[in-house]
């Protein structure tokens, strides 16, 4: 087995666990900044409001293979949700979006990835990250970077700013361009069978399907081949063994 030049690895259950997400908490809490609310929407209200949204965009439907492969960026997002109730903050789009990430969700860092980083940047394996996520850039950045404050990633695409969503092969493209590498010499780590594994796969990226923190209802698996684990541990070992 080559060790690749560079890994890439997912966000959101890869690098950091975050737990059940709970929209109308996060929103009472954006909420509590509002400077003018005149129809007084409650928390409840936007969130029934910003599903219809989600849904109209083609969001979280059932079978992530029929979702939208283009990315809505959370500020153009947010914006339409209260300026259609005329709710005004004193707050900046990246303030409102980072309260409302704060409160949504607990998060810890998946087990060992630290462990697993610090080994990769010692052994001279490149790292970087390829996010599907509304939420913007800096947001994903700053939160990376609390959460793994001693990364060493080249660069962290969050597909808000890129236009294209994984599986598309546009946004893994960007990143092999941005790592100035061939797809044959870099890994991609993800917890998603179809987004991370397959769209990986189709784009020539030798694709690790991450299981440690992968929710029980999640029944999809991937229709490519790939290396499996379930502990950061394990790739540690592997990596010892070749």
């Amino acid at each position: 087995m080559n060790k690749p030049k560079m890994i890439m690895f997912d966000y959101g259950q890869t690098l950091v666990d975050e737990g059940r997400f709970d929209g109308v908490k996060a929103t009472r809490a954006v909420l509590k900044y509002a400077i003018k609310n005149p129809y007084q929407m409650s928390a409840q209200d936007v969130q029934e409001f910003a599903k219809t949204l989600n849904r109209d965009i083609g969001r979280f439907l059932p079978d992530v293979r029929l979702s939208q492969h283009i990315e809505v960026h959370n500020h153009i997002f947010q914006k339409y949700l209260y300026d259609y109730y005329d709710v005004e903050f004193d707050l900046s789009p990246l303030e409102i979006e980072k309260i409302f990430w704060d409160n949504a969700a607990p998060k810890q860092i998946t087990k060992h990835i630290d462990v697993l980083l610090k080994y990769l940047y010692d052994s001279g394996i490149r790292t970087a990250v390829i996010s599907n996520i509304s939420f913007s850039g800096k947001a994903l950045e700053d939160r990376i970077n609390l959460m793994l404050p001693e990364n060493h990633f080249e660069f962290i695409l969050a597909t808000s700013e890129y236009v294209f969503r994984k599986p598309h092969n546009r946004i893994y493209e960007l990143a092999l361009r941005k790592a100035k590498l061939n797809a044959r010499d870099v890994w991609y780590c993800g917890d998603n069978a179809y987004f991370d594994v397959e769209g990986a796969s189709k784009s020539g990226i030798f694709p690790v399907w991450y299981k440690g923190a992968l929710d029980e209802e999640n029944k999809l698996t991937p229709s490519v081949d790939c290396l499996k684990v379930s502990d950061w541990l394990e790739l540690i070992e592997l990596f010892e063994k070749a």
